[in-house]
């Protein structure tokens, strides 16, 4: 079934892709916080400030409880420029990377020193919500990535030796393209990837990354999903890390039972591919989705990273009901959060009844612009 071609949705299935929907923006936006206050610790130390299991449940942060980091902030703009993108291709103008580019650069533009009278009024609704406005330690890359209008490409990818997870953990709504065949969600990943994360490393495990949330939105089970992943990297060059961190995160699971030594193992060099090993080892052996975001963010990697990746693919497989309710609770920005999930589920399930030959909704198209 294509959600993007607007084919026609039964109750039943519009009702589990909202759910799972849900699923993976609360899920990696709840392991993006559990993270964050350990983010920049070692083990030993998130162990000496949290006790002898680590962390197990949302600490302060940035002020609060629940705070979550640029990497949510971004994936809701990734969900923002994914809606528009659909609005737009009614146009004629259909280029996803390049509708990204401009909601990332949305994203940019709130994490300058604005006042509330200079915000922007105009460009859709996401760009108005005053919590996005706070600066959450976004790293060096991304605010030079996006720091003109300067798209980068595979060809000449911006910060070309940056390695890190970021741009996998702004990734799950690819996935969530489930009208879309599998080669071209991986694809649309590593063009977004390289706009701030260039190397191999980083963009290709975005694009894996991306594959197995996809196949999981499709109802396959994890290890099912990483198996897919791991056949669409085979065919792209410089896929050797990627795909091995992968392998090993498979084996690690069938060494017994899950150990904070073996997660500090896999997250060793802290890159997308260590990061992306962590979250898919996390939740495949997880007894829940409490037990596997705690697994996920105690080491001594990118703590909010790991917990945002195992939270999307978590999600994904299980829906927004499995999700620890105390921890939705308290998690910053969960109102716009819901709002754009049901918005996106929306799109992809009945884009042509917002926006088609038929004719469009101005409250739709004020809230996503073309």
């Amino acid at each position: 079934m294509s959600a993007t071609a607007g084919a026609v949705w039964g109750r039943t299935e519009q009702q589990d892709f909202r759910s799972r929907v849900r699923g993976a923006l609360l899920g990696a936006a709840v392991g993006d916080a559990l993270g964050t206050p350990v983010d920049t610790l070692g083990l030993a130390d998130i162990r000496e400030a949290h006790g002898a299991e680590g962390v197990v449940d949302l600490a302060s942060a940035h002020g609060r409880r629940g705070a979550v980091t640029h990497l949510t902030q971004l994936s809701l703009f990734s969900v923002d420029g994914l809606i528009r993108a659909q609005v737009r291709r009614d146009t004629g103008a259909w280029h996803p990377p390049s509708d990204l580019h401009r909601a990332y650069r949305r994203w940019s533009a709130t994490q300058h020193d604005w006042g509330p009278d200079e915000r922007r009024k105009e460009d859709g609704w996401l760009a108005r919500e005053e919590w996005l406005y706070a600066r959450r330690d976004p790293s060096r890359a991304l605010l030079l990535g996006l720091g003109d209008d300067t798209m980068g490409t595979l060809d000449r990818p911006k910060n070309p030796a940056e390695p890190g997870a970021e741009a996998a953990a702004r990734s799950t709504p690819f996935g969530l393209l489930v009208g879309w065949e599998p080669q071209l969600v991986a694809q649309l990943a590593v063009e977004c990837a390289v706009q701030t994360h260039g190397h191999p490393v980083a963009h290709l495990g975005a694009g894996a990354y991306a594959v197995i949330v996809h196949a999981l939105a499709r109802g396959d089970d994890l290890d099912t999903a990483v198996q897919r992943a791991l056949a669409l990297l085979a065919a792209r060059p410089g896929h050797g890390p990627v795909s091995d961190a992968l392998q090993h995160a498979l084996g690690a699971v069938r060494q017994g039972m899950p150990t904070a030594a073996r997660v500090e193992e896999l997250a060793e060099g802290g890159g997308a591919d260590a990061t992306l090993a962590v979250a898919v080892y996390c939740a495949l052996v997880a007894d829940d989705v409490r037990h596997g975001l705690c697994l996920a963010v105690n080491h001594s990697g990118p703590s909010a990273a790991a917990g945002a990746l195992t939270g999307g693919l978590l999600g994904t497989l299980h829906g927004e009901t499995a999700l620890p309710p105390a921890w939705l609770a308290e998690l910053e920005g969960r109102p716009t959060l819901l709002v754009l999930a049901d918005d996106f589920a929306m799109e992809m399930t009945q884009g042509p009844a917002l926006h088609g030959p038929a004719g469009a909704s101005p409250g739709w198209l004020s809230r996503y612009p073309r």
